[in-house]
């Protein structure tokens, strides 16, 4: 019975971790739509906006700005209200994350 146990627990810590693995992944789906004007995770080319390394809280604040209409925009206040301000925060604390 213990050693079913033992199973059990490490089966369910291999699933907790393909599932956290899954959801990084999917973040980074999220990010690679940002890459064409603001490059390869976040690290822009002259003349562009990087977001790599910013400030998390900044960058979600500057994406909810833009969903919301107070920020102007070309097109990121379009792109931004293709998510969830949850998804936003993610794609943020990602950004965030980045090495500059």
């Amino acid at each position: 019975m213990v050693k079913s146990m033992k199973w059990l627990a490490a089966g369910a810590l291999c699933l907790a971790a393909a599932g956290a693995q899954a959801q990084v992944n999917q973040v980074r789906v999220w990010a690679a739509a940002c890459a064409t004007c603001h490059g390869t995770d976040g690290r822009a080319q002259p003349g562009m906006e990087s977001l790599a390394g910013r400030d998390k809280d900044e960058l979600l604040q500057k994406m909810l700005d833009y969903k919301s209409g107070r920020k102007p925009a070309t097109i990121m206040h379009q792109l931004s209200k293709g998510y969830s301000d949850e998804q936003l925060a993610q794609i943020a604390a990602y950004f965030a994350a980045q090495k500059k």
